[in-house]
């Protein structure tokens, strides 16, 4: 599991990268500053949350306790990323308001991750 999150976290993190630019260059003029600043909140938590992933895969990849508590961050982190980022980007370019309803999901799916990572370090041996 530990090189799988590592490839994603990898591939979610040259995403953000290039979500950012495509926003910053080739949507400036085609989206609300509104709408902009929403896929732009989008690519920075599906940033951050690729540099988790990728905390995640390193210390599992060492890991002899707490493998499933980091196993669960890390899916929680890549559920995380499809649904808050996701919802932001379809959002941002669709305009339908209701895509603003799955966000929540996310959100709560980065504190589930965060959580299992927590209890992973509070209970590391």
């Amino acid at each position: 599991m530990a090189r799988w999150f590592l490839g994603i976290a990898a591939l979610l993190g040259g995403l953000a990268v290039g979500l950012g630019a495509f926003a910053s260059h080739g949507l400036r003029e085609q989206l609300s500053d509104r709408a902009l600043a929403i896929f732009e909140t989008g690519v920075r938590y599906q940033m951050y949350h690729a540099l988790a992933l990728l905390l995640v895969g390193l210390w599992l990849s060492r890991a002899e306790a707490g493998r499933s508590l980091l196993t669960s961050a890390g899916i929680a982190y890549c559920i995380g990323v499809l649904f808050f980022s996701g919802s932001l980007y379809a959002l941002s370019l669709s305009n339908i308001k209701i895509l603003g309803a799955v966000a929540p999901l996310g959100g709560v799916a980065f504190l589930v991750g965060w959580s299992c990572l927590a209890i992973a370090a509070f209970t590391f041996k």
